[in-house]
């Protein structure tokens, strides 16, 4: 059982420069609706039993992605797919999964995906192993160009989340994908296509292929139970637009996309090098890699579509060492998703593989280093990674009722970003981050932002006032904050003074509820945030 402790927390930190942050009383117009599965997750489909568990569910996956369930009502959606989806075939003759065929391992890329491997029905069925009240998508295999492949696994899906042992355990088939980054297949590492490969030719290929496979299960509409998931391109390669514009909506496949996914990530690692963290850790850098799909999330919301991120985290490859592994991506998974939020993209799912270098979650023992290839002695056992505490904030932030709405706060500061939350339209919770990375070797004191809080009463511009947050709300609120030592640290962080990093992956601890003087504001040290409860 966890311990409370509730006290008045004064950080003695040098005092650099103060900002004045107004927060609207009041959903403002425009807020939108926060999803209790924004942060949601994409496994890599060739290590997929891993991640679930073979005779037995995989107990460190299934107590994350609780703990996450717990704050919001709702388990993360699960996407399992991506490029290893583009080399499946279904087979009658195997039971879960043979013939898996990896690339030798490398000091760039420890944990390569598969580039052929072949399953069966009870492959799918281990999604019974997932926290009840999981929504799933299914990547099907269209880089192959096989009708009779992508149909037999559709059917193989669809048959699993028929069986009692899923049906039974809760779980859903949301939607089907048919092809990963299709953009990609000309390209020389690909070359699943012709190089040049046109989107007019994607879009008669897709027709061609995802006809037959929602003919052949039954999916005839774009209302559900089961819908098919379109585009899934990476980045702009090819765009929702210009698909729209190809009428790839009126054919039998298209009738039933609900969903549209664009993939991002903030860089690529394909090739090593060095990336530094510093770049990620940018206010600037964030909104740019959002807001560069805003035509294409209007595109969709103009057809009636929900628009997510399918397929994102920070660097391309499996994450960047002294990067993707880092302290400070808990601070950039929290402005990266609540940004996405306030631009109307609905889910942002995470990739995820075994022995990424940018997981939230590494789900089994692991026995060589995914900085380097080398052998771990001992091997390293389950853990979650610096990252799965912005989803803990995130979550929190949304918390459990299923009604809260965002907007992203004006901060004049380049490096501190904030959000409101909102249930019945009335101000619940505001977060901050101060991106400003502070590491292993800076020098002198820690800097902090001091935040002054005022309300604005009102609708509009000719019905608003503001007064101080403290009289109007109280005196008090109760705040919970992310505590960093240093962004390029692997390890160490605690929220409301607990940690998780533990093999039950269970806070322990005491739970630190800090009092904040809202009359007198907050103080924010580089790399950090704080979330408070109004």
């Amino acid at each position: 059982m966890a311990h409370f402790a509730t006290a008045l927390v004064l950080w003695n930190v040098p005092l650099a420069w103060a900002i004045n942050v107004t927060i609207p009383l009041f959903a403002p117009y425009g807020s939108y609706l926060m999803s209790p599965t924004l942060v949601s997750f994409s496994i890599e489909q060739d290590r997929w039993p891993d991640w679930a568990g073979v005779s037995a569910r995989n107990e460190f996956t299934y107590n994350a992605l609780q703990n996450y369930q717990a704050l919001t009502g709702r388990p993360p959606n699960i996407r399992v797919g991506a490029d290893s989806a583009d080399h499946t075939i279904w087979s009658p003759d195997v039971q879960i999964i043979s013939d898996e065929v990896f690339p030798a391992p490398d000091s760039v890329t420890p944990y390569p995906e598969a580039t052929t491997l072949t399953v069966g029905d009870e492959y799918y069925a281990l999604s019974q192993f997932l926290p009840s009240g999981t929504r799933m998508i299914w990547g099907v295999n269209l880089g192959s160009d096989n009708v009779t492949n992508a149909v037999n696994m559709a059917k193989a899906i669809v048959g699993a989340f028929n069986t009692p042992e899923v049906q039974n355990a809760g779980i859903s088939l949301l939607r089907l994908e048919v092809g990963n980054e299709p953009d990609l297949y000309k390209n020389p590492t690909h070359m699943l296509r012709p190089k040049g490969w046109p989107v007019q030719d994607y879009v008669a290929d897709w027709e061609s292929v995802a006809g037959p496979v929602v003919e052949a299960v039954g999916i005839s509409s774009n209302t559900g139970p089961v819908t098919l998931q379109g585009a899934s391109f990476s980045g702009q390669g090819y765009t929702p637009r210009e698909i729209f514009a190809l009428g790839i909506l009126g054919s039998q496949a298209g009738q039933t996309i609900s969903t549209i996914s664009q993939h991002r990530y903030s860089a690529n690692f394909c090739n090593g090098g060095k990336l530094g963290l510093i770049s990620f850790m940018s206010k600037t850098s964030v909104r740019g890699n959002i807001s560069m799909f805003e035509a294409d999330i209007a595109a969709t919301q103009a057809q009636g579509l929900e628009y997510i991120l399918g397929e994102t985290n920070s660097v391309a490859c499996h994450g960047a060492p002294g990067v993707s592994n880092t302290a400070g991506m808990a601070l950039w998974v929290i402005d990266y998703t609540l940004q996405a939020a306030t631009k109307g993209i609905s889910e942002a799912y995470f990739h995820q593989g075994i022995g990424y270098k940018y997981n939230f979650i590494q789900p089994i023992t692991l026995n060589f280093s995914t900085i380097d290839g080398s052998p771990l002695d001992p091997p390293e056992l389950p853990h979650i990674q610096p990252i799965y505490y912005g989803g803990l904030v995130v979550n929190t932030f949304i918390g459990g009722t299923g009604t809260a709405e965002i907007i992203e706060l004006t901060v004049d500061d380049d490096n501190v970003s904030g959000y409101a939350a909102y249930e019945g339209g009335l101000l619940v919770r505001a977060v901050f981050v101060n991106l400003r990375p502070w590491v292993q070797d800076s020098t002198g004191s820690r800097p902090s932002v001091h935040l002054d809080l005022q309300v604005m009463l009102g609708l509009g511009e000719d019905d608003s006032s503001e007064l101080d947050v403290g009289l109007f709300l109280g005196q008090t609120a109760s705040a919970r904050r992310l505590v960093i030592q240093h962004a390029d640290d692997v390890a160490n962080l605690t929220w409301a003074g607990q940690s998780w990093e533990n093999v039950d992956i269970a806070p322990t601890g005491e739970l630190e509820l800090e009092t904040i003087s809202l009359a007198a504001g907050v103080d924010l040290r580089a790399t950090e945030a704080i979330l408070i409860m109004l």
